[in-house]
């Protein structure tokens, strides 16, 4: 095994630039969509696909993510990130020349693909550069990623779709990602490892069927097949099947796609758990605040974008804070149960929201929401880095991130379904005698309906998400049970055993070149 480049300064800011940009990339492409769904799914199909959008998009992520994660073990970092950002783009480009809702939900899997491996792979760069008692507070700025393309992200889409169209949602990743590629393949040096491997194809194939499996009966089952019927029934069975041949193959497989040994790890059993529910009552609760601010309140795919700002300040602040706290005293365990505990306030905030509700108090209710995921996301990463040996750096944080993953795929499916069923029960109790129910929830459409109707719409969207907030605050109280569990671990100092890095802002020194 050679050994691994020294990082300088002026090189490492650039491949910590070029790292925000990949990050940009992913988080922009899971909010960007979100001011557009109503315009998307009002051109291209009917409500009843909106959360296949994103769902689509979390699914194929999440089962690429361990996939990219174990690559980049094996085979370095640097040529696993590039095929991401290629396979990003193409789907990006493709899901905007999309024609109707399954090219666009299609396209959306491929564009996720890549994604998987984005931020999987972002991740693990910054454990292979930066020491975890420093990397606190650059985790924080990618915290800070997240709160900008999280207000950037609405703000162009909604953009987008009052001034241009909506593809150019999409189209907008092409020269951001082409930046990136090119600064990547300039700056990041990544250590070569020449040893033969074997990749667990095997085991890949069937963490994919198990996810594919629970995450297809958990959003089509009451919704467009019945609990009971034959489809149904066979994908949950293949999801009881699959899951221990899964496991069972992990525990022989020479180089697993999982070790199960991380689950021996006390910080990888916790962290992976609260990043389940973190990621199901995230995007199950974010998806459709857009919908409530454009139907309900009658606001432009912009204005909501606007609307939806102070939820992302706050992951902003507490994300950049957190992480410089952390750096500063070395210690991590307090920001989880404190963020969990504001998340389960806001969402309980946010369940009573009316269609009367001041859209100033809507956006409140979300900005303390924002707060609180700013102190959980970004730090659960960086407790799991700190907690396991750095040969399984990458498989670890890309099993962290796939259980984020799989909790958001099935939180858009139950909430969707949630959604829709209500919806469903509130327009037929408050609609006028006689009025028709459109078969497309679309703001432009809406707009145009009679004054009663129109009031009557804005109360059943408004009624309707009740139970999704409600049910993500539940949620939200068993993440904050299950941090009291992490253990605090002292951060470490270096990135390997006996290997120093030289960080941005610090003066060079003769440990710190030493290879």
């Amino acid at each position: 095994m050679t050994q691994p480049p020294v990082q300088t300064q002026p090189r490492l800011r650039l491949i910590f630039l070029a790292l925000m940009l990949v990050l940009l990339l992913a988080s922009l492409d899971q909010t960007i969509v979100s001011t557009a769904l109503p315009t998307i799914v009002g051109d291209l199909g009917g409500i009843s696909h909106l959360s296949w959008v994103v769902t689509a998009y979390l699914l194929s992520a999440t089962i690429a993510a361990p996939l990219y994660g174990k690559l980049g073990d094996l085979y370095g970092r640097k040529l696993v990130l590039q095929v991401a950002i290629v396979v990003f783009l193409i789907g990006s480009a493709l899901c905007g020349l999309s024609q109707n809702m399954a090219e666009l939900i299609g396209f959306r899997t491929l564009q996720g693909l890549g994604a998987g491996g984005l931020m999987v792979v972002t991740f693990a760069v910054i454990g292979d550069v930066i020491p975890p008692r420093e990397r606190g507070k650059y985790q924080g700025y990618f915290g800070a990623v997240f709160g900008v393309s999280t207000v950037v992200g609405p703000l162009l889409g909604g953009f987008f779709v009052d001034n241009l169209s909506w593809r150019w949602i999409f189209y907008v990743n092409l020269p951001v990602g082409a930046v990136a590629l090119a600064v990547i393949g300039f700056a990041f040096h990544a250590r070569v490892d020449k040893r033969r491997h074997g990749m667990d194809y095997l085991g890949a194939a069937l963490l994919a069927g198990t996810l594919a499996s629970i995450v297809l009966f958990t959003s089509l089952g009451g919704t467009t097949w019945a609990w009971g019927s034959s489809r149904i029934v066979l994908l949950i069975a293949l999801s009881v099947v699959l899951l221990p041949l899964f496991l069972l193959v992990e525990s022989r497989a020479a180089e697993p796609i999982l070790p199960l040994s991380l689950f021996r790890n006390h910080t990888f059993s916790v962290t992976s758990a609260v990043g389940f529910i973190v990621g199901f009552s995230l995007f199950g609760a974010i998806t459709y605040l857009p919908l409530y601010l454009q139907v309900a309140k009658g606001s432009s795919p912009t204005r909501s974008g606007l609307q939806l700002t102070p939820l992302m300040a706050g992951v902003l602040i507490t994300s950049i804070v957190s992480g410089q706290v952390i750096s500063w005293l070395g210690r991590y365990r307090a920001f989880p149960i404190a963020g969990t505990a504001v998340m389960a306030v806001a969402m309980f905030l946010l369940s009573r929201i009316e269609a009367g509700t001041s859209t100033w108090v809507a956006a409140l209710d979300a900005a303390v929401l924002g707060l609180g995921l700013g102190m959980v996301m970004q730090v659960l990463v960086l407790a799991v880095q700190n907690a396991v040996d750095h040969s399984v750096l990458g498989v670890a944080t890309s099993g962290s991130t796939m259980f984020r993953q799989i909790g958001g795929s099935i939180g858009v499916a139950l909430f969707g379904s949630i959604f829709a069923s209500r919806l469903h029960s509130e327009l037929a109790l408050r609609l006028p005698r006689g009025a028709r129910i459109p078969k497309v929830i679309n703001p432009a459409g809406i707009k145009h309906l009679q004054p009663a109707t129109h009031r009557a719409f804005a109360e059943a969207v408004a009624s309707a998400l009740h139970p999704v907030f409600l049910v993500a605050g539940a949620v939200s109280l068993l993440a904050f049970a299950l941090t009291w569990l992490l253990r605090e671990v002292p951060l470490k100092t270096e990135t390997r055993p006996g290997e120093a890095v030289e960080l941005p802002g610090e003066q060079p020194s003769a440990a710190r070149a030493a290879a």
